[in-house]
């Protein structure tokens, strides 16, 4: 069962907001006048469709994800945690605790406050560099390679 309700301003009718109630999937879908689209779902989700191809999806625990018609994707976490995906799948996480983390095909690299960065390459070798200069390489077996202070 579809239950459809046009609401038309008498003397414009672009202003006509059309809202469509889908019994069996308990889901509320409104269109605007200025095209977006929402859904609402039975578990409090909620889906908007903007015009321009932009998706944004509200979860339940607040967490809210956007996909870009340019196959960029944002995640936004309650706790403030973003995790951007880039369309080459790239991935780069800012956590709240101000570490960073990137993810390419090529290394994995943690980013910390003080400075510090570790990265893992796809071939397995381990690079830290210290925020006080000190450079410390292990190979892909974690044998240390290089440890200059």
């Amino acid at each position: 069962i579809c239950l459809c309700i046009y609401c038309e301003h008498a003397a414009n009718t672009s202003l006509s907001l059309q809202i469509y109630y889908y019994a069996d999937a308990q889901t509320t879908h409104t269109a605007y006048p200025n095209g977006l689209e929402v859904l609402q779902f039975p578990n409090n989700q909620i889906e908007k469709h903007h015009p321009d191809g932009t998706q944004e999806i509200i979860f339940p625990d607040q967490t809210v994800k956007c996909l870009y018609s340019g196959g960029l994707e944002e995640t936004f976490f309650p706790d403030g945690t973003v995790v951007k995906v880039e369309k080459n799948g790239d991935k780069i996480m800012v956590f709240s605790n101000g570490q960073k983390e990137i993810h390419t095909a090529q290394f994995k690299r943690r980013e910390y406050p003080d400075g510090t960065v570790k990265t893992v390459y796809s071939n397995g070798r381990r690079e830290t560099k210290f925020a006080s200069g000190r450079v410390r390489i292990k190979d892909e077996e974690g044998n240390i390679i290089l440890d200059k202070k």
